[in-house]
């Protein structure tokens, strides 16, 4: 499995690849649940390679550790996921 940086590039740099309706799944240590949010909503800072940034439906915004990042889903179909134990 590629590390997540790579997909991530690649759903962001690929032009063909990122066509698909992408889903990010991350922890929440907060609700102790997988949070499911579309790639299209989140914010990446081209100077930090370690999180991303959201904002929630309250309009809260969150900035969220690329290790947190539990699965990935292209167009329904899971493409990558880390198994924590």
């Amino acid at each position: 499995m590629i590390p997540i940086h790579e997909l991530l590039n690649r759903i962001r740099w690929d032009e063909e690849y990122s066509k698909a309706n992408f889903v990010i799944g991350y922890y929440d240590r907060v609700t102790d649940k997988i949070i499911r949010v579309s790639f299209k909503e989140l914010y990446f800072d081209p100077e930090d390679h370690f999180d991303f940034s959201l904002v929630d439906e309250e309009g809260e915004a969150h900035t969220i550790p690329l290790h947190r990042i539990r699965e990935v889903s292209r167009n329904g179909e899971r493409v990558w996921e880390r198994h924590v134990e």
